[in-house]
């Protein structure tokens, strides 16, 4: 397949008369010409910004010549302006990524860790850059050849044009960051109008060129053929999602098929970009959960390590007890999970490589769904092996809204292979349907439930390790912070792969990078966290998306309904966090405040009513503040007259965030570095508008959908810190275990990783960042498609075996 920017050489196609002597000829020349390739790339490579930028112009300059004396034809002009293009692009851009480089240093973890949002735009810029000039030393080499194809190498420069004026706006989007944010701070904090101000004019700007011709020019080029199979689904599934009326089973057999998308990459694009902006989040729902056909999943698993346990278990919705970390002879009652629907079980998947011990249990077996997957090879028998003394609990990704254990069963079987550890991944209710605190209350249930219930699981539970991916990670930290604050064991360490910690719509200079992302626009990213959030269903009755078929009305009348449902700001935690049934072993009394409402209630008080009883106003002008929890950790000590643990439960503890609360800043004297940094900006710049953010002369591409659907809402609740765990105070990122993060150089959430690793470093606590380098948002799907994506996961396998062969602390009492 022809990646993009390439063209294989003409000439070596056509120089032999025998079939044979053309096909060796075709193949000596393909080697020569990817041989050569190669090399300049490592030149173009090594090449700093300014020799790439002047060999930039210089080829371009060479080319305007060139091509403008061929006389008036419409090629030539069109061949002479977009060089013209590249030229001022390339010029304009080189000092503003000069100045990005001047400071992205001081937003890094450590030396060691030089990743984040500045760096990574500069890097797609280069990327970019380096894509205009091999073109234009091809076009300068091979524009006298008859075999020169003209239009094919127009629309290549001119696709990669749009990209580089693209790229340029984002480099100024990431100036104005830098100028008005405090020393340090990626995300931006501050007036909530001018990120509102800011998000509306970022979503403005003309996206298709990213989706076209240029696809995927960012990441590693193995990836690249696997993006535009994708893409190429995805707006086939888009048009039969359209126009279907009997709902989504034409769509999804239809996958793949229309040719007319593969062979015009123009059109691809703009269909691209259409789909991104304008189809609501059940669309996506039903895209990312094509992996979860049988087809599909069965070919996933033929190609995956085959264990000996794979079972899906329902979880009964039953309260049960759980000791107390600070004194096990007393204990708190887990509920099962409660918010908008009311009780309900749980599925997880239990996976293990090996049979073990307690695994094939009459008591597991009753657990089994009838319904669901069983995979347990005991036929001929094989031997039991011990239990192990590691146990993972897995949390998928799929943001909030789709996928299950099972799009996940293939890289899992993976790990419970190499670690020789039983998972169990948990099968969480996903939003719309069923927003926060849901799935996070469920994710809590079923954690206990594993600790409590480990032997039957094959394992000792004497080392336990949450691992997730995407949202998944989120539900790590969230999980881990909700067992702190029950005061229940929390586990021996977290490996969270490119987790969202923020879910408050906010800038940074890596959200800059979801402009270009195929996998993770910043429209779609802000569908699944209003769903997640509870916020209301986007409404297209006016628009020609309306054909969504018995299906998709079915979903979204109950997307409606269960909108009256979403949560508030505040008083929502009060039942959240109600420790239930906490009482001794040696004591009959119960321990005030902390009896458990009675099963039989349907609904749990989890909707704040004078949340909602409040007008929400436009974004920027919310007037309820960061909610944050001011002290969540358990205070019992020696020093105590309760062997009790006090917590404070009312919604007095919820008061709004101070600059004490959730410290984002550098060090004092990396501070003032900045602040030179930022005088070296014009005066003009500082303290205007977005709008300002644009050099006089210079105007981006804007979009040709018109309005966007994206919702631009600022929610209390996603200020929440078990919503959005990197603005959770001090008091609670205190109480995480070790924390070990993979995050992506090039995935819109990079920010999200570098600031909490950075918050967790700065109170002390035991955090490991690792970046990988080329690969998109979601590598863990993609483990066996490429040795770059092995490569990242068996880096999460090696945090998590960190995690699993620490001290071995003797077994908790369950």
């Amino acid at each position: 397949m022809e990646l993009a920017g390439e063209t294989e050489p003409a000439e070596a196609a056509m120089a032999p008369a025998s079939k044979n002597a053309k096909e060796g000829s075709r193949s000596r020349g393909r080697r020569r010409w990817r041989k050569g390739k190669a090399k300049a790339s490592r030149l173009i490579h090594n090449m700093d910004l300014r020799t790439m930028t002047q060999s930039l112009v210089t080829l371009a300059e060479d080319n305007i010549a060139f091509f403008s004396s061929q006389g008036p034809g419409e090629t030539a002009q069109r061949l002479s302006g977009v060089f013209a293009g590249v030229r001022e692009q390339a010029l304009g851009l080189e000092p503003a990524l000069g100045r990005l480089l001047g400071v992205a240093h001081l937003f890094d973890l450590d030396p060691e860790t030089p990743a984040n949002g500045y760096r990574s735009l500069v890097h797609t810029a280069r990327c970019c850059l380096a894509h205009l000039l091999h073109k234009s030393r091809y076009v300068a080499s091979n524009r006298r050849s008859i075999f020169f194809r003209t239009s094919h190498n127009l629309a290549e420069l001119e696709a990669y044009l749009a990209a580089l004026t693209q790229l340029r706006a984002l480099v100024y989007y990431a100036q104005r960051l830098l100028v008005t944010n405090q020393p340090g701070v990626l995300f931006f904090e501050g007036d909530e109008g001018l990120t509102a101000d800011f998000l509306r004019e970022y979503v403005t700007l003309h996206k298709g060129c990213f989706y076209g011709r240029c696809l995927g020019f960012q990441f590693t080029p193995a990836i690249r053929p696997f993006l535009q199979t994708i893409s190429i689904g995805l707006v086939s599934f888009g048009e039969h999602y359209k126009r279907n009326e009997t709902g989504l089973s034409v769509a999804a057999s239809s996958l793949f098929t229309s040719g007319r998308f593969a062979i015009d990459p123009e059109l691809r694009g703009a269909e691209f970009e259409r789909i991104i902006q304008n189809l609501d989040v059940h669309f996506w729902k039903a895209f990312w959960n094509i992996t979860e056909m049988e087809v599909l999943s069965s070919l996933a698993n033929m190609a995956s390590a085959t264990v000996r346990v794979s079972r899906l278990l329902s979880l009964p919705p039953e309260a049960f007890e759980m000791p107390l970390t600070a004194n096990p002879t007393l204990t708190v009652t887990i509920s099962p999970p409660l918010a908008h629907t009311g009780p309900g079980p749980v599925l997880v998947r239990l996976i293990s490589y090996d049979l073990r011990e307690g695994q094939d249990s009459e008591e597991l077996s009753s657990l089994v769904k009838s319904n669901g997957q069983r995979s347990l090879e005991l036929w001929p028998r094989p031997q039991q092996a011990p239990r192990s003394r590691s146990l993972i609990v897995h949390f998928h990704g799929g943001g909030f809204v789709a996928q299950t254990s099972k799009s996940h069963e293939p890289y899992l079987k993976s790990w419970a292979q190499e670690l020789g550890a039983p998972i169990v991944s948990i099968d969480y209710s996903l939003a719309p349907e069923a927003p926060f605190p849901r799935a996070l209350e469920e994710c809590f249930f079923a954690y206990c439930w594993a600790i409590k219930h480990c032997t039957l699981l094959g394992s000792t539970g004497e080392r336990i390790c949450l691992a997730g991916d995407s949202a998944g990670g989120n539900l790590c930290f969230t999980v881990a912070l909700r067992a702190a604050a029950y005061g229940v064991r929390v586990p021996d360490g977290i490996m969270a792969a490119y987790p969202a910690t923020m879910l408050q719509p906010a800038a940074s200079p890596s959200r800059l990078l979801s402009l270009m992302d195929p996998l993770l626009p910043l429209s779609v990213l802000s569908k699944c966290v209003s769903a997640y959030a509870g916020a209301k269903t986007e409404d297209h009755s006016n628009s020609d998306q309306k054909a969504l078929g018995m299906m998709g009305l079915v979903r979204r009348d109950t997307a409606l309904l269960l909108r009256d449902f979403r949560l508030g700001a505040s008083s929502w935690l009060n039942s959240f966090l109600e420790l239930s049934g906490r009482k001794s072993q040696k004591m009959s009394e119960p321990i005030a405040g902390l009896s458990a409402p009675p099963l039989s209630e349907p609904m749990r008080r989890s909707v704040s009513e004078a949340a909602l009883a409040q007008p929400q106003g436009p974004l920027g002008t919310d007037s309820l503040r960061n909610l944050t929890l001011r002290d969540l950790s358990l205070r019992g000590n020696s020093e105590t007259s309760s062997d009790t643990p006090e917590m404070s439960l009312s919604a007095e503890t919820l008061g709004p965030s101070t600059p004490s609360d959730v410290n984002f800043l550098l060090p004092p004297e990396d501070a003032g570095e900045e602040a030179e940094a930022k005088n070296e900006l014009s005066p003009m710049d500082r303290g205007l508008g977005v709008h300002a953010a644009f050099p006089e002369g210079f105007h981006p591409r804007r979009s040709s959908q018109g309005a966007t659907q994206m919702p631009l809402y600022s929610s209390p609740i996603v200020k929440n810190p078990f919503m959005s765990p990197l603005l959770a105070p001090d008091s609670m990122l205190k109480s995480l275990p070790p924390v070990h993060i993979v995050a992506c150089a090039l995935d819109p959430m990079l920010d999200d990783s570098v600031m909490l690793a950075r918050r967790l470093r700065n109170l002390g606590q035991p955090v490991t960042l690792r970046v990988v380098e080329d690969l998109p948002h979601g590598f863990l799907t993609l483990a066996a498609l490429c040795r770059e994506t092995r490569q990242a996961a068996e880096l999460c396998v090696e945090r998590i075996r960190l995690v699993l062969t620490g001290p071995a602390p003797a077994p908790p009492p369950v």
